[in-house]
């Protein structure tokens, strides 16, 4: 039977988390500890005794050297890999480089506020969380979770705000909880559905 394995990792810091900059769509890579980070994940991954059949992640840099890191730990490099920009992390507009505390001497802590941390809020000339998950889960529900119920092993290598989207309808959060919801870089979250594609359990493989 099958388990109906769906993983979720947000990808290991990167050099502008580091740098405390608002990344969006821009693509730096990761950093020196977002390298080993991604290792770490494989290695977690491979002790649960997990393999996997297919693997999705954005077309965005960080997410991607996640990805292969892991891949390599768990020994499967040569498996397939749909990069998508449905996966993407959340558009932050006009945020997009800025220095997080240059951004609030600019707007005001209290707007910066609301950019980050509504749901249905966007910075301008960017996307809100509402607007993330309008273009991630159409996604997800067409291309990703008709292959975890046939039985298809399933990685998803994406960032906090994409798998936010997701988290928020597997585990059936409100938008009041999703936003409370932190997602550590480099940690693994597991989920084996069930034939309705309800969550049967979940692991988080943080810390």
């Amino acid at each position: 039977m099958s388990d109906r394995l769906l993983v979720l990792v947000r990808h290991g810091q990167s050099d502008w988390n580091l740098k405390n900059l608002f990344t969006g769509w821009k693509d730096p890579d990761l950093s020196e500890k977002g390298v080993a980070e991604a290792k770490e994940a494989g290695r977690k991954l491979k002790a649960q005794g997990l393999s996997f059949d297919v693997t999705y992640t954005s077309v965005l840099t960080r997410a991607q050297h996640t990805l292969d890191l892991m891949l390599t730990e768990i020994g499967q490099t040569g498996l397939p890999i749909t990069r998508d920009l449905a996966l993407n992390e959340r558009d932050y507009g006009d945020l997009s480089g800025l220095n997080k505390d240059d951004a609030r001497k600019k707007w005001g802590e209290d707007q910066v506020l609301i950019w980050r941390r509504s749901y249905d809020v966007p910075p301008p000339g960017g996307e809100s969380l509402k607007d993330t998950l309008a273009r991630t889960l159409p996604y997800y529900v067409k291309e990703i979770l008709p292959g975890v119920l046939r039985g298809e092993r399933t990685l998803v290598a994406a960032h906090g705000n994409s798998l936010r989207a997701l988290i928020m309808v597997l585990e059936k959060l409100t938008p009041e909880q999703i936003l409370k919801r932190e997602l550590a870089t480099g940690a693994p979250v597991i989920y084996r559905l069930n034939a309705d594609s309800t969550v049967a359990s979940k692991v988080d493989l943080a810390g």
